[in-house]
């Protein structure tokens, strides 16, 4: 396999998409000429074209206080009849919403009008609840349909949404409550994850508890969904059975517009505990980018596609492209409540094959476990039906890429790698599916509409061949509109840098090769100051990962008294590897290996061989973990792990304690 790869990567860098698949391609290259012609124009093309408006809008972009931005802001919708109620409306009510998959192996397929009719009946409970425009709700739940539900109903009100996801802790979960100031919490007694249930709904009474410094929980009632089983504590007059109430309310409910500015969710970053950090987005220009962007660069033809993306409601890939761009869509999606490898480690690719799946949308480091893994899992399903791939996350190294195409899409499938954020709200970056030719590990290019460069730090360009900042030098319509309650912070945060210019930072690195296209080089605080030389953390991974051993890689700066900073690796070998070779001295040979690839400089100080690698469960690597290991520092908060073991054994392993 490695030698395959080997192959393609160096005889064939760019894969034209398939003549049959540019001549059903809902993405044209005429839509970079409209966008380039009119940007505003374009987006407000849009607007009309993919949404259902109450007041058309008649005013497009209002950038007259930047960086406070206003789109559409004259009109009026409701994100939720936009989701649901107009595709019922059209006649297509019987069409299938979710394919709903939970890891015991229980499954139900809800179609558009009963899920229409939850979300009215839930709208219902949470009127009587005391929930109304403005106010906050935190959702607290499984990857369930009720979860998909409980997001609509705060938007058909006109409230503000805040997920929180699932795994984590009480302590996390009462930050982010309390800097909302939520008025009501949907959570449930619990969900399964790797076989058993994970309790849920005792976190939220500990989140809810007295604090202890005189401050009460602003929360008034607690919604709980039955879905684990497993015994709960119960707060008479605060706590509500879901069962006992949504199917008994009433299933009339209209959906009111409201300004294209209603704030529709607060979505805090990933980590922040002590002093949350909560991402605003609103309704009109949000929803217009999340549609468009679902539609074209996923190819999503609703009437014949099954889409699954594998996120997390949790963060905002979930919020994205699982639930408001799919469904504005009218498409029929997968929607699965456990992890990969449970009940066993084929288990994403039997739905793939129990559901007919067409386009997967998922992370690399999903990818990369599975080619720990090796090929044989995958190909003991039927994956034919895939006809198109999706990363996002984080970049992805071409072997990776190279492993996806071949193994899981049949060397036919097209890969639309993605890059985007929590505060872009939507996809910015990405080839287009039909259009594009596409390389292994390159974003590529800005969509239509999006303005991006690639600059120095002073915000002069710098050219295609180099490196440097990735910026966003115009407004897009799903930009973040703030962070919550912190308006200095936002400008602070994001725009400070380059405030002159107007231009929005990033926070990470990329270059432009020789043809203009952008390959990220992942965040700029992980870049290593060695010797005086500024080395990418993601370049040395991918260089890792690039060996036939390695199935993972995660590459950070340690302290070092003689380099400034040394680089320090975990890596974590393929079984494949280990059945055919011995490990000893392959940390030595992946030094080496690294210096041939990139340069002496670039040489790892110590590879330490691990079993497993510090994630949260939405897949991201917490390299700070792994800095404070490299560093022999006490390790910190590990609450949002998806495992809180591993670093004790990283840690053991790296000690010998």
């Amino acid at each position: 396999m490695s030698s395959q790869i080997d192959h393609l990567l160096n005889e064939t860098r760019k894969f034209a998409p398939s003549p049959e698949f540019a001549d059903n391609a809902i993405a044209t290259q005429e839509m970079y000429a409209a966008a380039k012609a009119d940007r505003e124009a374009f987006w407000a093309d849009q607007a009309r074209e993919l949404l259902t408006w109450s007041t058309p809008f008649t005013q497009v972009l209002d950038w007259t206080n930047p960086p406070f931005a206003k789109w559409f802001a004259d009109g009026k919708l409701n994100v939720a009849y936009n989701c649901l109620d107009r595709h019922v409306e059209a006649g297509n009510g019987d069409r299938v919403a979710l394919l709903f998959e939970g890891e015991p192996g229980d499954s139900r397929a809800v179609t558009y009008a009963e899920l229409t009719d939850e979300v009215k009946r839930l709208a219902n409970v949470l009127t009587d609840l005391g929930v109304g425009q403005g106010d906050r709700v935190a959702i607290y739940l499984p990857m369930i349909p009720e979860a998909i539900a409980s997001m609509l109903a705060v938007a058909r009100l006109g409230a503000i949404h805040s997920v929180v996801f699932g795994g984590f802790s009480a302590d996390s979960l009462r930050s982010r409550i309390d800097d909302a100031g939520a008025k009501v919490v949907i959570t449930a007694d619990g969900g399964y994850r790797k076989g058993r249930v994970s309790p849920l709904k005792p976190a939220v009474d500990q989140a809810l508890a007295d604090r202890g410094n005189g401050t009460q929980a602003t929360v008034e009632k607690v919604l709980v969904v039955k879905r684990g089983g497993n015994d709960v504590e119960w707060t008479a007059g605060r706590d509500v059975w879901w069962h006992d109430v949504v199917p008994s309310a009433s299933g009339e409910h209209e959906a009111e517009g409201f300004d294209a500015e209603n704030p529709l969710f607060i979505l805090y970053t990933s980590g922040t505990t002590g002093n949350p950090k909560g991402i605003l987005h609103t309704s009109g220009g949000y929803l217009t980018q999340a549609t468009f962007t679902n539609r074209t660069v996923h190819d999503l033809h609703p009437e014949t596609d099954v889409y699954w993306c594998t996120a997390d409601i949790g963060w905002i890939t979930g919020h994205t492209y699982v639930t408001y761009g799919p469904l504005a869509n009218g498409a029929t999606q997968v929607l699965y409540e456990g992890t990969p490898d449970s009940p066993h480690p084929g288990r994403w690719w039997e739905l793939v094959e129990k559901y007919g799946v067409t386009v997967l949308y998922t992370a690399p480091t999903a990818i990369r476990s599975f080619m720990k893994l090796g090929r044989q899992v995958p190909e003991q399903f039927d994956l034919s039906s895939l006809r198109l791939l999706g990363s996002v996350g984080e970049p992805i190294n071409p072997e990776a890429w190279m492993w996806y195409r071949h193994v899981i899409g049949g060397d036919t499938a097209p890969i639309v790698d993605t890059w985007w954020q929590t505060e872009t709200g939507a996809i910015m970056i990405s080839a287009l599916p039909g259009v594009t030719e596409t390389k292994p590990g390159s974003a590529q290019v800005a969509l239509p509409g999006i303005s991006i460069d690639v600059v120095d730090d002073k915000g002069v360009d710098v050219g295609d061949g180099n490196g440097g900042l990735l910026v966003i030098t115009e407004p897009w319509p799903s930009m973040l509109r703030g962070i919550w309650g912190d308006p200095d912070r936002f400008v602070e945060t994001y725009w400070k840098m380059f405030q002159d210019k107007g231009y929005y930072f990033a926070g990470d690195g990329a270059r432009l090769d020789d043809d203009g296209d952008v390959w990220l080089l992942g965040r700029v605080d992980d870049v290593m100051n060695v010797s005086g030389h500024r080395l990418s953390t993601a370049e040395i991974e991918s260089s890792l990962v690039g060996h036939e051993a390695v199935a993972e890689a995660a590459v950070v700066g340690a302290s070092d008294e003689t380099t400034g900073q040394a680089v320090v690796a975990f890596v974590i070998i393929k079984e494949s590897y280990l059945k055919a070779h011995q490990p000893d001295g392959l940390a030595q040979l992946l030094r080496l290996w690294v210096g041939e690839q990139i340069g002496p400089i670039a040489r790892p100080r110590d590879i330490y061989i691990v079993g497993e690698l510090p994630k949260t469960r939405s897949g991201k690597i917490m390299r700070r973990l792994l800095r404070d290991v490299a560093e022999g520092r006490e390790v910190g908060d590990t609450t949002t792990l998806a495992d809180t073991m591993v670093m004790s054994t990283i840690k053991g392993q790296v000690t010998g304690k």
